[in-house]
């Protein structure tokens, strides 16, 4: 930017006048071709060409972003140069403002002066110069015209350089009067002296000034300079126009060498800010880095990592901190390894050693139940509520030892291809007689089409029958529904019953061991606790889902979810996990309220539980089975009541309500 710089004249290069283009042709075009739908298909936003082309933008910028999201040194040391270099501009933009408002200052008040001493000696001049008048007019500008150019001379003499004089007559520019011009040092009279000024001067008794480019004759180049101009008298009286013009070459070649410095100076800063920033991040960043780096392979199962301590300092202490804390880590995971070792020994060690006992005392009891009718009433069932209790005890001790081996991680799956709907069958023939005598029915939705995975037929077995025994305990006699789906690389079995349900909070201790939803609650079937922690290992033992979904007052259903192969990772369930009824009856009572809210009034259509007989339409039963003599208290089923979990989270041992309305299954997979 110079110091004397002007706006351009209307109508000179770089001015734009007030007509604005139209648009081309081509662009027309292309815009109805944008807009037409061509690059944006079916009318979308993001249409295949912008998205190719988006991705083709952003392809070599991944690689940036992500250094940029996980290098906390490059992110506070590019800060650091941003913020930098916008202080460094601001500072330099100040500075260059003063020092050209100094210099400007500086020049106009000796301008000023220079041209106030010029003006008074040109007016003593014509004051003191006879009047010689000539015979004919052209003798009389003859003689004007010379006194004008001995004015100039003597007064840019005393310039060397440093400014020049111009003379104009007072007449338009197109008269006679503009060959009359004089001027000093080349100057080009015409360019030089702006046609507002000369309107100012000519129409004004004061001095003006103005900021313009000097030009000149003899083909050097033009220059910033500043005009001051004034109306005086010659020695005939006659008004003319005296012009001062100051080229601003060394102001702005001062104004040059300080911009050149500042942005030496303020590179150097920017720079060495950059380096201070990146030493003092890299001695904090540094430790922290070997923290995360060690904490991952803590998490890892490497206890004997640490961190390197050297100084005093505040990371030294946050070092120390640190080993000391992992060591107290290690010891107390080697304590907890240490006492859960020592449990699981305990555990299975009893377990074992109260199988001989027990079959001694499972004889004794047999031999007394057997001959319970002669004795008195009250031998006789004590002697019956032994042999329940014995075999109650059985089914505790059964499930302890086979608890005993996940724990061990001594559990095998004797996977191999099998029909669900006959495990299914399996299980409803032995627990139908517990249905019937709570008043409801067991009922097989999905049966038509073999269900067929590779899986342990014991251990599937095992589950849908603790899941059965449940849902037809906790039923309140209603209808339980058994649904059966298979889709892409996955089977489900859902079992659904419309009981109390569950209780906000209780989803999170569902598959705890020995935890019980209604601790006062009677058990018909005498659960251990176990079942369905057994039930969630069998689960993840195959590489599937056990999950479960239920709500107040709405009953509850469970799924298991398996792979149809061995081994195969799990990406979704055929079966939603929330019943579509549930969410059907959720739907009609939000649109119901939102009815009530706006004051309309909508006939009320009454919704049948689907609990209740006959309001559920449902295939017919299953082809009979024959049914055994089983006695109810025998299932090995839990009488816990259950809540929502999601199996996949086998590490954790947390259990975690799921609900999945959309029928499509996102949760964790192994």
């Amino acid at each position: 930017m110079s110091i004397g710089s002007t706006a351009p004249k209307p109508g000179e290069p770089g001015v734009r006048s007030g007509r604005t283009a139209g648009p081309r042709r081509g662009g027309s075009r292309f815009g109805r071709l944008f807009h037409g739908g061509r690059l944006l298909q079916d009318g979308a936003p993001g249409g295949p060409v912008l998205r190719l082309f988006a991705r083709w933008v952003r392809r070599p910028l991944l690689p940036a972003v992500r250094l940029w999201r996980r290098n906390i040194q490059l992110r506070v040391v590019a800060g650091t140069l941003l913020m930098s270099l916008g202080v460094v501009l601001l500072l330099g933009l100040v500075v260059i403002g003063q020092v050209r408002n100094g210099l400007r200052e500086a020049k106009e008040q000796a301008a000023q002066s220079q041209a106030a001493g010029g003006f008074s000696a040109a007016q003593d001049k014509a004051a003191t110069t006879p009047y010689v008048p000539g015979g004919q007019d052209g003798g009389r500008a003859g003689a004007s015209l010379t006194w004008r150019s001995t004015l100039v001379e003597q007064l840019a003499s005393g310039g060397q350089s440093a400014f020049n004089v111009v003379a104009l007559s007072l007449e338009d520019s197109d008269g006679p009067a503009s060959r009359g011009a004089r001027a000093s040092g080349e100057v080009d009279p015409a360019t030089s002296i702006p046609d507002d000024l000369r309107h100012y001067v000519g129409q004004g008794a004061g001095t003006f000034q103005t900021y313009t480019r000097i030009h000149y004759t003899n083909g050097k180049d033009s220059e910033a300079g500043l005009v001051i101009g004034k109306r005086l008298n010659d020695a005939e009286g006659t008004q003319y126009e005296l012009y001062y013009l100051f080229p601003l070459t060394h102001e702005e070649d001062s104004l040059g060498l300080v911009k050149g410095t500042l942005a030496t100076a303020g590179l150097f800063v920017v720079v060495l800010l950059g380096a201070i920033a990146w030493l003092v991040v890299r001695q904090v960043v540094t430790p922290v880095r070997m923290a995360a780096g060690i904490a991952e392979r803590l998490s890892a199962g490497r206890l004997q990592e640490r961190m390197k301590v050297t100084g005093e300092d505040d990371i030294a202490r946050l070092g120390e901190a640190f080993n000391k804390m992992a060591q107290n880590l290690q010891l107390k995971i080697q304590q907890l390894e240490e006492l859960s070792r020592m449990q699981r020994r305990f555990v299975s060690d009893v377990s074992h050693e109260l199988r001989t006992p027990l079959t001694t005392v499972r004889m004794a009891a047999d031999v007394i139940h057997e001959a319970r009718m002669d004795f008195d009433p009250v031998t006789a069932r004590s002697a019956e509520l032994l042999g329940d209790q014995l075999d109650r005890f059985e089914s505790l001790l059964a499930d302890l030892l086979e608890i005993s081996r996940f724990d061990a991680g001594a559990a095998a799956l004797e996977a191999e291809p099998i029909d669900l709907r006959q495990v299914v069958r399996r299980v409803i023939g032995g627990a139908e007689p517990l249905a019937e005598r709570k008043g409801g029915r067991i009922v097989v939705v999905g049966d038509e089409q073999p269900v067929v995975a590779e899986a342990d037929a014991r251990r599937v077995e095992r589950v849908l029958r603790n899941l059965v025994v449940n849902a037809v305990e906790h039923g309140e006699g209603r209808d339980v529904i058994v649904r059966l789906a298979a889709a892409g690389g996955a089977v489900a079995v859902a079992v659904r019953d419309y009981g109390v349900g569950l209780k906000p909070g209780e989803a999170t201790r569902v598959f705890n061991r020995f935890w019980r939803a209604d601790p006062a609650r009677a058990r018909t079937t005498g659960g251990t606790g176990l079942g369905l922690s057994i039930a969630v290992e069998d689960a993840r033992l195959h590489g599937g889902w056990l999950q479960a979904w239920g709500e107040p007052g709405g009953g509850s259903q469970f799924r298991l979810t398996l792979p149809r192969t061995a081994d195969e990772p799990l990406r979704g369930s055929p079966i939603p996990l929330e019943p579509e009824d549930s969410r059907r009856n959720r739907e009609q009572a939000a649109a119901a309220e939102r009815g009530r809210e706006s004051g309309a009034r909508r006939a009320t259509v009454p919704v049948q539980h689907p609990g209740d007989r006959p309001a559920l339409s449902v295939p017919p039963r299953l082809p009979t089975v024959p049914r055994a003599t089983v006695d109810p208290t025998a299932l090995p089923g839990s009488g816990a009541r259950v809540v929502a979990r999601t199996a996949a989270e086998a590490d954790s041992g947390e259990a975690m309500a799921s609900a999945n309305a959309e029928g499509e299954d996102r949760t964790g997979e192994r």
